[in-house]
């Protein structure tokens, strides 16, 4: 509530949001907080949950729930209603905001139950009439600040499992946004397009982000490549986020033109997922004047950790050394407010710089606490990420991806995303994931799903011996599969469970 009361302090008439023909000021946005706290003050409420696309009702939601003292957990609105019961379960006593539809079909479910698990369950529009309704009544300015309360609970995106709730407390969000945004720095006829979904990191810190830069958000709640296309022109985007899948269906999208031709276009960043080294260099030719930047972070860290930023892209793809080349398929330096460490998976001390470990991380900015689990800080402040990489001479951080994904194939570890790389270089490949699944023999053996460029054609000896001939024997794919696509989910991260029960079923 401090980054917003400064906002509309300072840029209170400025536009802050938008949605369609819908807007919001921040001086709006201020005032609808304030009447939202004040409805959820009543001696009952305990949690705000959100289960719906992005809209106004987003940012107002999220800095009322602040302001009232209560933790907003928006939730993932592509679950099923047996998986969003589940989440639901851990939000008592609360108050749900959702689509019209699903308000009345959890309203009646709740009222014929025994108890009162919710206090009242409402739609976004509802919500909207609530605050702009002439005479409704705003809490009083003052609210807590003690930077342990719970501002956020992110539901994770369970590509390995159940998801687990991180508890993001003010002192975390306050912290990355202190440590990564300059008041007042957006100029303003800045404008950012966001088609991050609400319950992800990446939005969360979008709106604080923003708030505080005084930079106008434009709301994409539907994400497809030819509606950002022709939002990022219509609405003269200057700043944008996307994840690796997104970016790589805008490209497509532009097959053919020599250019994006978006002019006022000037920073694309992009995050979340890996992001294969042929998407961002063509990205890079279609947009020329556009400034890229690699952030990449985590939910327990409350956005980004670390990042590479548009020299360092510049300097990859035009530099001879290669070593200088090959940081654009890393996510850059830490953060000044972060330390990393890469430590031995098996007895945790700290290797040097080139050895692959578990990547560490500490800083004011990171939780990594979940509810029901306490924290999983170490007595130092370090958090394992259970991500797996390395630090170059120079400090840049490379992933090596999940630990949880790593193939133990005789004794010997292996990182699928090693073999990926690799099976990417191939001219027709266009995407592949590589998995291990049981092996009396082995215990793991190497598996591949392979998605080729429209057009062309594989057979599974030739990309065997194209690994092989780049990779140790060791380290080639047993199986391959052809799919047309691989599943992602909304942020663009590989599930790479479930590419593992498809194999295994398949026997």
């Amino acid at each position: 509530m401090m980054l917003l009361e400064m906002a509309a302090g300072a840029y209170g008439e400025r536009v802050a949001f938008q949605n369609g023909e819908e807007t919001l000021t921040f001086q709006e946005l201020f005032a609808a907080a304030g009447v939202l706290a004040e409805s959820l003050d009543d001696g009952r409420t305990r949690h705000l949950a959100m289960i719906d696309e992005s809209s106004l009702a987003l940012p107002i939601s999220l800095f009322g729930a602040s302001w009232a003292g209560i933790p907003f957990a928006p939730l993932n609105y592509r679950l099923t209603d047996s998986e969003l019961d589940r989440l639901i379960a851990q939000l008592h006593p609360g108050r749900l905001i959702t689509d019209p539809a699903r308000a009345a079909r959890l309203g009646e479910k709740i009222r014929s139950a025994d108890g009162d698990s919710f206090v009242e369950v409402g739609s976004c529009a509802a919500l909207m009439d609530t605050v702009r309704a002439e005479g409704a009544t705003s809490r009083d300015p003052a609210w807590a600040m003690d930077p342990e309360d719970t501002a956020v609970l992110l539901f994770t995106s369970g590509t390995t499992g159940a998801p687990k709730a991180a508890v993001l407390r003010q002192k975390h969000l306050v912290s990355y946004v202190l440590g990564t945004v300059e008041f007042m720095s957006a100029a303003e006829d800045d404008v950012s397009l966001n088609c991050v979904p609400p319950y992800h990191i990446a939005g969360m810190a979008a709106i604080a982000s923003s708030v505080y830069s005084g930079r106008r958000v434009v709301q994409l709640p539907n994400f497809s490549a030819e509606s950002w296309l022709e939002t990022a022109r219509t609405q003269k985007i200057t700043h944008a986020f996307v994840v690796p899948t997104m970016l790589a269906r805008i490209i497509d999208a532009l097959e053919g033109q020599p250019s994006a031709d978006l002019p006022s276009l000037r920073a694309l960043s992009y995050g979340g997922g890996k992001m294969p080294r042929a998407v961002i260099e063509k990205a890079m030719d279609l947009f020329p004047d556009c400034d890229f930047t690699n952030a990449y972070g985590l939910t327990e860290t409350s956005s980004t950790i670390s990042l590479l930023g548009p020299r360092e892209h510049r300097d990859a793809v035009e530099s001879e050394d290669e070593a200088v080349r090959q940081r654009i398929v890393s996510v850059g330096q830490p953060l000044p407010t972060i330390e990393v460490s890469i430590r031995d998976v098996h007895d945790g001390h700290e290797l040097p710089a080139g050895e692959a470990g578990l990547i560490y991380v500490r800083g004011e900015q990171v939780s990594g606490e979940y509810r029901g689990q306490g924290s999983l800080l170490d007595e130092d402040g370090w958090f394992n990420t259970r991500d797996g990489g390395f630090l170059d001479e120079e400090g840049y951080l490379f992933l090596k991806g999940r630990m949880d994904d790593v193939i133990v194939r005789g004794g010997e570890n292996m990182s699928p995303g090693e073999i990926e790389d690799v099976l990417l270089t191939h001219e027709v490949v266009a995407d592949a994931a590589v998995v291990g699944v049981p092996d009396e023999q082995w215990g793991e053996a190497i598996s591949a799903v392979i998605v080729l460029k429209p057009d062309t054609t594989a057979s599974v000896d030739e990309l065997q011996q194209w690994v092989k001939d780049r990779l140790r024997s060791s380290r080639t794919p047993e199986r391959i599969e052809f799919w047309s696509e691989l599943p992602y989910n909304e942020t663009g991260k590989l599930l790479r469970r479930k590419v593992r029960e498809a194999l295994r079923e398949g026997g």
